[in-house]
């Protein structure tokens, strides 16, 4: 309809509208968690009465119990006066007579048990902020959980009952979800605008998706089994009663389902779970290579039959993509055998191989394809000397920064050879705050004086001046700024 606009919404019981658009050493590993083994499934059209009249109920019976609401409670601050963001009333009385108070609110949202000791997989949306998140069992039991991770890359999060009193949780299964087809019959659960937990049932209706939230890893799941606000952290499953994927946002005019949902696959989903059962943090693979998509064009002029793959356009040196031996102008059409469409595609396959993995490339170069054995390997981790914080009696005091490295530049979309500390943390009510320093600022330099490592900024912020001349980067723009000290 032309003129209306189409927003993808999650869909946790707060709605937020999408736009289109510090590490560990540990190694996860993928063991813990109940995982379905692969197998060939024989797929057919029903054939017969009987056949269409067959019931999903033994499915939801066995999956059903896995699945939890989720309640979060949030504080949030909010007017005393309806007149407090109105610019005329603002002018004459002024913000100071529009005293904020705080206000709770709760947002409801779903969760999948992926571990009998109660450790729970949902969505980051629906606990983000939250001081206070609690579950309620399918038979009606609450228990209290903590947060164990919130993952901003994947918007999952993974929470911990507080007090589980040796209850054993009925746990789901994971599936493969690189076994899914388009056409698969799946099942929809969780608790839709807070009526109760609610069984929907559609097809997958495409894979691969992106585009579809703001995440570094897009590679969703579509399905038309009916997704509603509520809906976001419930269960994807297939026809055995595996796990295939997190449901997590909508396409809609309205708000409501409109047939076109998404959902995090079970690969990636599993191993955000698994991190939060052994209790350590996720450690990502790092190919330490810049991507493009191949367009009509670029396959053209390689003389490739069809644009797919990703294409190569720089590589870090040193970087783990480097040592294999990849340059730019490569083309990655495949990981073990899997097909790369774009560049979300290989950083998906990637992000769900354990670190130490070896995988098999297949790369196109000079019109001619290889396979390539590649070890997969973690972005270096930040020692000691590339973290600096400041305190004390500084302008900058309430600032913590890390030195730039090519992993960490490329992560922040900087370019491999970019120098200065990055912004990690700010202090609340800090002098640095006070200042406008923001989290992810890039700073060059201070008083012309290079900050190329960690120990330089240290140095240079913990003095007393009378001035600072300040040179940073943010959101890829630099500006100098002259501020008193």
């Amino acid at each position: 309809m032309a003129g209306t606009a189409i927003a993808v919404l999650a869909i946790g019981g707060t709605l937020a509208f999408a736009p289109w658009n510090a590490p560990s050493s540990a190694q996860t590993t993928i063991s813990q968690l109940s995982v379905a083994p692969p197998a060939n499934v024989v797929r057919a059209v029903p054939t017969s009465d009987g056949a269409v009249k067959l019931s999903y109920a033994p499915v939801v019976k066995t999956v059903s119990p896995s699945v939890v609401n989720v309640y979060a409670t949030r504080i949030e601050q909010q007017s005393v006066s309806p007149f407090a963001n109105d610019p005329f009333f603002s002018r004459f009385f002024g913000q100071r007579q529009f005293q904020s108070r705080p206000r709770e609110s709760q947002s409801l949202g779903s969760g999948v048990i992926v571990e009998a000791g109660g450790v729970i997989l949902t969505n980051r949306h629906v606990i983000e902020g939250a001081t206070d998140v609690r579950i309620a069992l399918s038979d009606g039991r609450e228990f209290a959980v903590d947060v164990v991770i919130e993952d901003a890359q994947t918007d999952l999060a993974v929470l911990r009952v507080q007090q589980a009193g040796g209850t054993e949780f009925p746990a789901i299964t994971f599936a493969n979800s690189d076994g899914l087809e388009v056409g698969d019959l799946v099942l929809a659960i969780g608790n839709p605008f807070g009526v109760g937990q609610t069984v929907t049932s559609g097809i997958v209706s495409a894979l691969a998706r992106t585009g579809v939230e703001r995440s570094d890893y897009e590679f969703f799941i579509q399905t038309d089994a009916a997704i509603n606000p509520g809906n976001s952290g419930g269960a994807l499953v297939d026809m055995d009663g595996h796990l295939v994927g997190i449901n997590t946002a909508i396409y809609s005019q309205s708000g409501g389902s409109v047939g076109i949902g998404f959902a995090i696959p079970a690969n990636m989903a599993r191993l955000v779970a698994d991190a939060g059962v052994a209790g350590g943090e996720i450690v990502r693979p790092w190919f330490g290579a810049k991507m493009q998509a191949v367009n009509a064009d670029i396959a053209a002029s390689l003389g490739m039959a069809a644009p797919h793959g990703a294409l190569i356009t720089e590589v870090a040196p040193d970087g783990p993509a480097a040592q294999a031996g990849f340059a730019s102008g490569d083309v990655i059409l495949s990981v073990d055998g899997l097909a790369v469409d774009d560049p979300s595609a290989f950083n998906f396959r990637l992000a769900t191989r354990p670190i130490g993995q070896t995988t098999e490339l297949a790369r196109l170069r000079n019109g001619t394809t290889t396979n390539v054995i590649f070890t997969i390997q973690a972005a270096p981790v930040a020692d000691e000397t590339m973290i600096a914080q400041i305190d004390g009696d500084s302008r900058f005091a309430g600032t913590s920064v890390r030195q730039l490295d090519p992993a960490l530049a490329e992560l922040k979309g900087l370019p491999y050879d970019a120098t200065g500390v990055i912004i990690t943390d700010i202090a609340a009510g800090s002098p640095a705050q006070a200042m406008g320093l923001r989290v992810d600022d890039v700073i060059i330099s201070l008083n012309d004086m290079a900050m190329n490592t960690a120990q330089a900024f240290a140095d240079t912020a913990s003095k007393r001046v009378r001035t600072w001349q300040i040179i940073l980067q943010r959101d890829g723009r630099v500006t100098r700024s002259i501020v008193s000290g």
